[in-house]
């Protein structure tokens, strides 16, 4: 019973990783990734219509 209690986490995690996996890659594309697209396209366009307060000119 000792290989069985040493079986058991690496098994349980694996499955865990596989569930995350599958649930990033059916998250991805469709009406989600239209959404994100559209987000990561206002970030930008924030950063570059907005002077960077860190920058100095001297």
């Amino acid at each position: 019973m000792d290989y069985v209690s040493a079986l058991l986490p690496p098994v349980v995690m694996a499955a865990l990783f596989i569930g995350v996996i599958r649930v990033i890659v059916k998250t991805q594309g469709g009406t989600n990734k239209t959404k994100e697209d559209a987000a990561v396209d206002a970030a930008y366009a924030r950063m570059e219509g907005s002077p960077s307060s860190s920058r100095t000119d001297g």
